[in-house]
């Protein structure tokens, strides 16, 4: 029996499964509320125009491409901070450098990226868009790319909370920065509340206030709250910690390039749809949009077993480290189990939140919608299996790995086979769901493998924590 195995059966099962639950409800609904974010902006860009829709869904999507990727790197202060706490709970300094340094990685991933949605136009120029199309997609970056720097230096402190266990603090931040950044945008596109109407410069404009204010919000709160404001977070912060700065970069670009793996596929997904047909993007849509609301909760139970993980790799506690991992694991599994089998035995009501039933004219884009939700379904258990294997390794500091199976199965495995039943094989839209299943399971069959690997050859080789221990803790405060 592994190390993972006798963790699985410890008396300590029922206390796991109460803290993860307890620390991953809120991460899930702060998910959910940051989604909601960019689709009130979409919802309000089809109600200027069609125009305005089709030029804000293409600024949105570079926008979102680039900023996962720094949303990704700046992840790495989440283990960093759990893994420091669970050596020491009681530790200030160390925590505080981890946050201080993570903004500083922050400003430095924002740079490249302000350069390259400043110059949107040439972008979408080189990827063949209508010149109307792209400098209307422009005007709107060009506001929209100042909330890219904000939300990252949220995302630090979201998780600096949430390895505190704290994580209801971001969620209502979170939940208020929704009505608030539908009243600017409704104002600033509009022209309401005697603002001028700026058009889709005014949806940028009113994501990126609203960004400031989700950070500031949270910042506040942190600074009076009295079991926070006890690590200062936010003093001298010019002062540099060149070892941890490194550190994050470290353990953060595979996280980057892991999620830019997973994202980017499905972005060429639609891609492809599109050249098969405007009824199948359309129904694509529709069915990845219901994905991604049901994925919120594995990617939230992903980021709770992080910390958990995090916190027992700190503390050199094996079966707590495996403990956690397979709670969240088992959670995880059960949750795809139930939305599988809604998105493949009702997938036509669920189809019918989107489109109206009803209506002849949608009969096509609804049959096929249905089929592409069974999919859907099928692929739930991989998805959230992945999601929360990668999470765990991630409270292990165990990245680089990760980052190579996600690039071999989403680009060696899904896209490529996707494409062969599509088109040489005929399959269309089916094919393409076939190769985006196909590519999840590999990628979870290989992170549930390499998670069972590091159980089997112990957390803690050499007698020491791997990683952080490194050099980091010698720099100074």
């Amino acid at each position: 029996m592994t190390t993972w195995q006798n963790a699985a059966s410890s008396p300590r099962l029922g206390a796991e499964l109460r803290a993860t639950l307890r620390l991953a409800w809120p991460l899930v609904l702060t998910n959910v509320a940051q989604t909601a974010l960019g689709t009130t902006d979409i919802i309000l860009m089809g109600r200027f125009s069609p125009d305005a829709l089709a030029a804000g869904v293409l600024g949105w999507t570079l926008y979102f491409a680039l900023v996962i990727f720094g949303v990704g790197v700046v992840t790495a202060t989440s283990p960093m901070i759990a893994i420091e706490l669970g050596r020491n709970r009681h530790s200030v300094r160390d925590v505080r450098r981890s946050v201080r340094q993570g903004f500083w990685v922050a400003v430095s991933a924002f740079v490249p990226m302000a350069i390259i949605l400043w110059n949107g136009e040439a972008v979408f120029g080189l990827l063949g868009q209508t010149p109307e199309l792209s400098a209307a997609a422009a005007s709107y970056l060009q506001t929209l790319m100042w909330a890219g720097l904000p939300f990252m230096l949220y995302v630090v402190l979201r998780n600096f909370v949430s390895a505190l266990q704290r994580p209801v603090a971001s969620l209502t931040v979170a939940l208020l920065a929704i009505p608030v950044n539908a009243v600017l945008v409704w104002a600033l596109m509009f022209g309401n509340l005697g603002f001028p109407a700026f058009g889709l410069a005014g949806a940028g404009i009113g994501t990126s206030v609203t960004n400031v204010l989700l950070v500031a919000g949270l910042a506040i709160f942190i600074s009076t709250d009295r079991r926070f404001r006890r690590y200062r977070l936010f003093g001298r912060f010019w002062r540099p910690d060149w070892p941890r700065f490194v550190e994050i970069w470290r353990i953060g670009l595979p996280i980057a390039l892991a999620i830019v793996f997973e994202v980017w596929i499905f972005n060429a997904a639609a891609f492809l749809m599109g050249l098969i047909g405007k009824e199948e993007l359309a129904a694509h849509a529709v069915a990845i949009q219901a994905a991604s609301m049901a994925f919120m909760v594995p990617l939230g139970i992903g980021m709770a077993v992080t910390v958990r993980v995090g916190l027992a790799y700190g503390r050199r506690d094996q079966a707590g480290a495996g403990l956690a991992g397979w709670t969240s694991y088992a959670l995880a599994v059960g949750y795809a189990l139930v939305t599988a089998m809604a998105f493949i035995f009702a997938g036509r009501p669920i189809v019918g939140v989107f489109l109206d039933l009803g209506d002849p004219a949608n009969a096509g884009v609804v049959d096929l919608a249905v089929l592409y939700l069974a999919f859907a379904g099928l692929f739930q258990l991989f998805d959230s299996c992945q999601a929360t294997a990668i999470g765990a390794l991630r409270g292990l500091s165990d990245t680089r790995t990760p980052m190579i199976l996600a690039g071999i199965g989403y680009w060696g495995v899904g896209l490529p086979l996707g494409i062969v039943l599509a088109f040489p094989l005929g399959l269309d839209g089916v094919g393409v769901w076939i190769g985006l299943a196909a590519g999840l399971a590999v990628v979870a069959f290989m992170l549930t493998g390499r998670w069972m690997l590091r159980g089997r050859l112990g957390l803690f080789e050499g007698g020491r924590l791997r990683g952080l221990e490194a050099g980091v803790g010698a720099s100074a405060a």
